[in-house]
């Protein structure tokens, strides 16, 4: 044991030495997740809204009236429709609203008025929800009466805030990153500094320099996480915390040691911390898609939901946003820890394995 901790205060020691890897992390676990929640949007914010109005009626006047900020900046106004098309085509303009002659005539008289809608889609989210609002607009005008009445009870996220989402979202993300990386790198660093042959060398066991190698890794992964949370996800973004924050420090540090697995198996095919980088990237591309991160597990292809299954990530991000939005009781979790604990004791036995081969 005197040898382990020996061990392992060593690398916490270089790592904290080495400013570059301490500016890294601390960049990762305050700057780039306060950036995602912060600057990552998908709500319509300052739209670019083109007009064509050949009808010269109020009631175009009225409906432009109500694109106002923050979701539309101040519409600008065109001859033709060949202009608005043009300035949509060079991305000036998002939205284009073309008002015939004959609108205000056709509003009147009850004959199906219509607006001819451009949009550009290349950004699919944002475009859609702009033409939410759009439609939203219109139905109010309409007055349409109805025997119904729709009403909305916004469950977990009750604000619909995407920011506190999106940072907790880019938190999980950024654990999945540095783990992997920072795993493989104690070890291919003795490889690129020629120390890896006095390392074999030492009268230590393999086993005990590869539990402290990787241990001393994930503490410093818990000391960035508990920085993000406590500095980022509360005081930057206010997340809302309905479950129990021990339980999902407890599931970071099995999550942490699942992936620092994946670590070890790529410290022993890398011979370099470049290929630590090219090797992480495709390893963690499929890791991240079959997780849920991106599209949701029942909007994936029954296949690929079966495959989701091997991805420590998906339990990690389910057991993480039921803890902070739904509140979930640690009973009702215990699934989700047996998902990352079952895959995470394969992974990490894979690499230890792989990696032990070359002592």
């Amino acid at each position: 044991m005197r040898l382990f901790f020996a061990i392992f205060a060593k690398e916490l020691l270089g790592f904290f030495r080495s400013y570059a890897q301490v500016f890294i992390v601390i960049y990762f676990f305050t700057a780039e997740v306060y950036i995602a929640g912060a600057g990552m949007d998908i709500e319509a914010r300052n739209v670019a809204v083109g007009i064509v109005d050949k009808s010269a009626g109020g009631v175009s006047q009225k409906i432009i009236s109500n694109l106002h900020a923050p979701e539309f900046a101040p519409p600008i106004y065109f001859a033709s429709q060949r202009e608005l098309s043009q300035k949509i085509f060079d991305k000036e303009i998002m939205v284009g609203l073309i008002f015939d002659e004959s609108f205000e005539k056709d509003y009147y008289t009850h004959q199906g008025a219509q607006i001819n809608t451009l949009i550009d889609t290349t950004s699919a989210a944002q475009s859609y929800m702009a033409l939410a609002y759009l439609q939203n607009i219109l139905f109010g005008m309409n007055e349409i009466h109805m025997p119904l009445e729709l009403k909305i009870h916004k469950l977990f996220n009750e604000n619909a805030d995407t920011h506190t989402f999106m940072a907790l979202s880019e938190l999980l993300s950024v654990i999945t990153l540095l783990s992997v990386v920072l795993s493989a790198i104690v070890f291919v660093k003795e490889k690129e500094n020629g120390t890896w042959e006095i390392m074999l060398l030492m009268p230590v066991d393999p086993k005990t320099i590869i539990l402290a190698k990787t241990l001393s890794q994930v503490v410093v992964i818990m000391l960035g996480v508990v920085l993000s949370v406590g500095f980022v996800l509360f005081r930057g973004f206010d997340i809302p915390l309905n479950g129990s924050l021990g339980a999902f420090f407890v599931l970071t540090f099995l999550y942490v040691f699942t992936t620092a697995g994946i670590g070890l198996f790529v410290a022993a095919v890398s011979k370099s911390v470049m290929q630590i980088a090219q090797y992480s990237v495709v390893i963690m591309m499929p890791m991240i898609f079959l997780s849920g991160a991106w599209t949701p597990i029942y909007a994936m292809h029954p296949l690929l939901q079966y495959l989701s299954l091997i991805s420590p990530l998906r339990y990690y991000i389910e057991a993480s946003e039921s803890i902070f939005y739904r509140g979930t009781a640690f009973i009702d979790l215990l699934p989700y820890f047996g998902g990352v604990l079952g895959v995470g004791i394969v992974l990490y036995a894979i690499g230890f394995k792989k990696i032990g081969r070359l002592f």
